[in-house]
């Protein structure tokens, strides 16, 4: 199966840091984020582990659940969470999935069919695809991937700021321009035409060009 934006992201029972999570009854109503690690104590993941438990309050404010996932073993990862709050001085208790058996790495696209049953014998090189994170809508579809090389840390501050301008278009059928930031002015999409964007925003709007229509941002 091949994932897209607008897919509904494959819902799957695996066991956790936290116990065993049904990934869609897990989602509920929230929104979450589900990031993928190619093995334990990788130096760069451990970092990005530490990073988001330190922004835990951040993403509760948008209704956004956190879940990681590392192709090892749980008991594996138990340790590995007492090193990641050593580097980061944040302790992980958002759920860390075992995807020993690669089902979950293989349900994402994440390694190929054909990759077998079992983490043993892999290393974080051969498992180098599981870098990628899924933000997914209370809907259940994804929303948005992005997939990161190995060497190179992930962007939680980019993450959220994703985050803040996906929920933001959900709310009032807006789109945001490049490099937006909460607070800026945002876009009336193509699809609203002239005669509904005067009912929706009845403040009027700046036409920059036909098809680029700017309007302050929309608040409660």
């Amino acid at each position: 199966m091949t994932l897209s934006i607008g897919s509904i992201a494959p819902d799957f029972t695996a066991e956790s840091t936290r116990g065993e999570i049904n990934f869609h009854d897990w989602i509920g109503d929230s929104y979450a984020i589900l990031f993928s690690h190619p093995k334990d104590y990788t130096p760069v993941c451990t970092t990005e582990l530490g990073e988001v438990a330190r922004l835990k309050g951040d993403f509760a404010r948008r209704d956004t659940k956190v879940i990681g996932l590392s192709v090892d073993k749980i008991g594996d990862h138990e340790a590995w969470l007492a090193d990641i709050k050593d580097v980061s001085g944040h302790a992980v208790d958002f759920p860390i999935i075992g995807d020993g058996d690669l089902n979950v790495s293989k349900l994402y696209n994440m390694l190929p069919a054909d990759a077998g049953d079992s983490s043993e014998g892999r290393t974080a090189a051969t498992n180098a695809t599981v870098r990628t994170v899924y933000l997914i809508g209370p809907d259940k579809k994804i929303r948005a991937m992005l997939l990161y090389p190995m060497s190179n840390g992930r962007n939680f501050d980019e993450v959220l700021r994703l985050l803040d301008s996906i929920q933001l278009s959900d709310k009032y059928t807006v789109a945001t321009p490049v490099n937006w930031r909460p607070g800026e002015d945002v876009i009336i999409p193509p699809s609203v035409s002239n005669d509904d964007a005067k009912v929706k925003y009845p403040g009027g709007w700046e036409t920059v060009k036909p098809y680029l229509r700017r309007i302050p941002q929309p608040r409660d």
